[in-house]
């Protein structure tokens, strides 16, 4: 007899051992009794629990038409592509970028809501280990260039559009998104019903899948399905590694402005050494606009190698994977900066890493958050700045020990956003600064983290 989320919920104990048996908040368990639906990564932990079997969770599995339906097993005419989730279901379209190859890209299906700024997104080292689906239509429409990209190469593994890639139409524009995508070896798909596949997220949190673009447009849809269905994801996986610079260097870039393009910083008043755990260029560019030299080190440098440099102040980057994985090698380094008592920022993972060495905990949000028009308040004000954003795990405020508080919160779901040490000079937050959605609402970071400097010089 099929059961519904809240007698789930009931069975289980409440919405508080409810949320422990999944590893996950009591946050994220609300929003199940909201959406009606439970994640399938959850099934099993809910079947083990209550007794219940697979069939009993029909009125609990959100599960739309579309994915109850068996795979298909012809391609539709036009069709050069398809996007296959590990549920089965398939979404084809017209390939454009890079032919893929065997073993076709896999990844977390994740979607964006920012309106421009996809070349910067896909750049992104955040975005390692996923395939973005862009909710804006227009993808492509003011070209590529040299200048806006985040780091060397692409860390996505492909990207989802509505409509076909047009030609540019931007002074700024050097390249058509096609070919640029094509000489890094990335593949997308057009044509695809986006906002299904949002809601398909947003209701049942991230799938894992594959984007195949074969150049002989033939599709194993099993091997595909199984690849997709096989795929760890992202829980447990340490990325940083991956994206992270192999050797140090130094950065003295700064931001971009009209008419000039970049500049460089030829006075700097600090040293500041950046962990680089998958870096995006433009916090190294606004780090050296206030007034800082930057030297950028690998994600696993230990408190030693950072202090050697004999910085005024460590910054801790943004990057991909689970925080908990990178932990393992990173927490030991920033205890020890803390414990020097040099002034320290963090950004994104950098944030999540600071909050794990104070001793809180991490955890996977049901659909995370990406986009340029994220509200989040500063509590200490009571100011709102339209964020951009682009992470899967949250701290998780509850742990959080004495001597640190909570300084920011999201206004879309109530989840941490930012904190800082009531007796140590560090201070991080989940969000991008650097990103400009507001456009210049949360530049004051990096003011703040250089009046944390000049109190300690």
């Amino acid at each position: 007899m099929a059961v519904n989320v809240d007698e789930i919920i009931e069975r289980l104990g409440g919405a508080e051992a409810a949320a422990r048996l999944a590893g996950v908040s009591t946050e994220a368990v609300r929003k199940w009794r909201q959406a009606r639906a439970i994640p399938s990564r959850h099934w099993q932990a809910v079947i083990s629990a209550t007794g219940l079997d697979l069939s009993d969770l029909s009125g609990a599995a959100g599960v739309r038409p579309q994915a109850a339906q068996e795979m298909a097993t012809e391609v539709p005419d036009g069709a050069t592509a398809a996007l296959v989730l590990g549920d089965g279901t398939v979404f084809w379209g017209r390939g454009f970028g890079a032919h893929t190859a065997d073993p076709v890209p896999v990844g977390e299906v994740c979607f964006n809501t920012g309106m421009t700024g996809y070349q910067e997104t896909l750049t992104d080292p955040s975005y390692a280990g996923q395939i973005i689906a862009f909710t804006f239509p227009h993808i492509g429409n003011v070209g590529t260039n040299a200048e806006d990209v985040e780091a060397t190469t692409v860390a996505a593994r492909g990207l989802v559009v509505k409509q076909g890639v047009t030609a540019p139409s931007n002074w700024r524009a050097a390249q058509h998104l096609d070919a640029w995508l094509r000489v890094r070896g990335v593949a997308g798909i057009a044509g695809v019903d986006t906002r299904a596949l949002t809601v398909r997220i947003r209701d049942g949190g991230a799938p894992n899948g594959v984007l195949a673009h074969p150049s002989d447009e033939r599709f194993d849809l099993a091997a595909l399905h199984a690849q997709a269905a096989g795929w760890p994801g992202l829980e447990g996986m340490d990325l940083a590694k991956e994206v992270s610079c192999r050797q140090t260097y130094e950065w003295d870039e700064t931001r971009w402005a009209w008419p000039e393009g970049v500049g460089r910083q030829m006075a700097p008043r600090f040293h500041v050494v950046a962990v680089d755990y998958g870096a995006k260029r433009n916090i190294l560019r606004c780090l050296a606009s206030v007034g800082c030299r930057i030297t950028v080190v690998p994600a696993t440098a230990t408190a030693e190698d950072i202090l050697r440099h004999e910085p005024d102040g460590v910054f801790l980057s943004n990057g991909p994977g689970d925080p908990a994985a990178t932990a393992d090698y990173a927490v030991p380094a920033i205890r020890g900066v803390l414990d020097a008592g040099v002034p320290l920022f963090g950004i994104c993972l950098g944030h999540q890493l600071l909050a794990l060495a104070l001793g809180a905990k991490t955890f996977k949000l049901e659909r995370g958050h990406r986009g340029a028009n994220q509200p989040v308040k500063d509590l200490a004000t009571g100011r709102v700045e339209i964020t951009s954003q682009n992470h899967g795990f949250a701290v998780d405020p509850e742990t959080l020990p004495a001597g640190a508080k909570v300084t920011h919160v999201s206004l879309f779901d109530g989840s941490n956003e930012g904190l800082a040490c009531e007796d140590l000079p560090a201070f991080s937050v989940q969000y991008h600064p650097e990103a400009s959605p507001g456009p210049s609402d949360s530049f004051y970071l990096f003011e703040r983290f250089v009046g944390m400097m000049e109190a300690q010089s």
